[in-house]
């Protein structure tokens, strides 16, 4: 059976392709960098973090948070891989500034070939290779009018390979289902029809994929007659909720399946501080040339019939990843691969965990709701706006913060900074904790909806510093604001004096801990 979710922790909006017997995923990386990241299966239950396709071809500098790259189109077609995604500039007006791109590579590891500026009707595009040879460009349209339903829908129109451009007019082919918000389009051909899969709903508790088809590209489009095929809403037992914006693949032996994201609320809430994760559903067509999930309802399910495929399993991930991992990822901008050692890290103090735009800020994707997460850091402040140490960080304006700085009076100290949408405090007020100078160990011991900081001085007896902090704020359904990602554990520095002080880290561990880890 396929444990599902397959890709957890934040690995939204997933998007298979097969080329023989390999299968990748592509899934959204939003502000982070590196983009895209691309996962690598042999039997649709294993699967490795393979590469990234856009490792310095953009520039994210202040994009807001969940802005940046959007759900990314991945697929294949004589020999070349094909990617189209958005660049997110602004989403929380009532207009959206979303440039799409596209670029090519031969081999799923690159190079990828600097990407080529399509179009910024809508966002969410994906490209299609008709039986014909033709090949249409797809993506919602956003309507910013005042009375007018912001999903416009579904428009298609010729791209031209040659020319990497946009041929003829664009036609609106898809307003959508009853249930709105009809978006993350991928068209399909099978038995002479054309089907076209969306995610609607919204990406929330009311998410859905959507099935449509026609016997004509340019529609129209009549809607599936048991539609929504997958749903978590109206279901709120079950562990898998958010289901929606899919994409479908055939094995070599006729099985389809159906990569999905979800999210998992922690216990007793609606948050899901792990983000919108990737699961897959075994789906099958009937005699009525209908998609349906294998099973009697339209909900996901955690374990899934795996494949007619030989298992091939990758070596698990050990707790301390080299820092020059592509486990890491940082906020918006590169970290200067001159500071990225196997064995250490230097990093020079940047701007604050608040700015959209350079941060010192290196990280790992949470996968687990119960985890104790470690690291060293050696840090020779000398001034109160010199800081540097442990962070659990959904973006900039949800975070924990346990660093290191100066304390006029007390000189070497440990403070938290809490960020709660936006909102600062600093749980031990005035009262700071001293520490010796040299190497210390900061820890953050997740448990569910509970955080606590702890500290050592030689990495065995570690103590408790400051109140339990709640890390359920940390996720997709909390704040005022759009939030798309998910949390992340990483270290950070920070020098807002402009000097640049660096801190050194030996290591991040990040153990999954089902609440066993005592406090000293």
């Amino acid at each position: 059976m396929i444990q599902n979710p397959i890709l957890p922790g934040f690995n939204p909006d997933p998007s298979i392709c097969r080329v023989g017997d390999d299968y990748y995923i592509a899934t959204s990386t939003f502000e982070w960098h590196p983009g895209v990241q691309i996962h690598h299966s042999r039997d649709l239950q294993n699967w490795r973090l393979l590469t990234h396709a856009l490792n310095g071809q953009f520039d994210l500098s202040g994009v807001p948070s969940s802005g940046g790259i959007w759900a990314p189109a991945l697929s294949h077609h004589q020999g070349v891989f094909y990617l189209c995604y958005t660049i997110v500039h602004q989403h929380e007006a009532a207009t959206k500034d979303t440039p799409n791109f596209l670029t090519t590579a031969t081999s799923i590891e690159g190079p990828w070939t600097p990407p080529v500026f399509v179009n910024s009707s809508g966002f969410d595009p994906s490209l299609f290779h008709d039986q014909n040879g033709e090949k249409y460009w797809l993506n919602m349209v956003w309507d910013h009018r005042p009375g007018r339903h912001p999903f416009y829908g579904i428009a298609l129109q010729k791209y031209d390979v040659s020319q990497n451009s946009l041929q003829g007019e664009s036609k609106v082919i898809f307003k959508g289902s009853d249930l709105g918000l009809t978006e993350g389009p991928h068209l399909y051909q099978r038995n002479g029809w054309y089907y076209l899969l969306t995610a609607e709903g919204g990406t929330e508790y009311d998410h859905a994929v959507s099935l449509a088809r026609s016997r004509t590209i340019e529609g129209p489009y009549e809607v599936h007659p048991m539609n929504p095929v997958l749903t978590s809403s109206g279901a709120p037992e079950i562990e898998l909720q958010k289901a929606g914006h899919a994409s479908l693949v055939e094995t070599q032996q006729g099985e389809w399946y159906m990569p999905h994201l979800c999210g998992r609320p922690l216990p007793g809430t609606q948050r899901c501080n792990l983000g919108r994760e990737t699961a897959i559903q075994k789906v099958e067509w009937r005699d009525d040339d209908w998609l349906y999930l294998v099973g009697t309802d339209n909900r996901p399910k955690l374990e899934v019939e795996a494949p007619d495929l030989p298992t091939h399993a990758w070596d698990a991930l050990p707790a301390r990843l080299p820092f020059d991992s592509r486990h890491y990822a940082t906020p918006r901008c590169r970290l200067d691969e001159t500071n990225r050692k196997p064995d250490r890290l230097v990093l020079p103090g940047a701007e604050s965990l608040e700015s959209c735009f350079r941060q010192s800020l290196l990280a790992r994707r949470l996968t687990n709701q119960q985890s104790c997460v470690t690291t060293s850091v050696e840090f020779h402040p000398a001034n109160f706006q010199q800081m540097a140490g442990l962070v659990v960080y959904y973006n900039n304006r949800l975070f924990h913060y346990l660093y290191q700085s100066y304390d006029e009076t007390l000189g070497n100290s440990l403070q938290i900074h809490c960020c709660d949408d936006g909102t600062s405090s600093f749980p031990l007020g005035s009262d700071v904790v001293p520490v010796p100078e040299g190497k210390l160990f900061l820890r953050a011991v997740l448990d569910f909806c509970n955080l606590q900081f702890q500290w050592s001085r030689d990495g065995d007896v570690f103590e408790n510093i400051g109140p339990g902090l709640d890390a359920s704020i940390l996720s997709d359904d909390y704040g005022d604001h759009w939030g798309f990602t998910g949390t992340f554990v990483g270290i950070a520095c920070q020098d807002l004096s402009g000097t640049q002080l660096a801190a050194e880290f030996d290591y991040l561990e990040v153990l999954e801990t089902h609440g066993n880890v005592a406090s000293s």
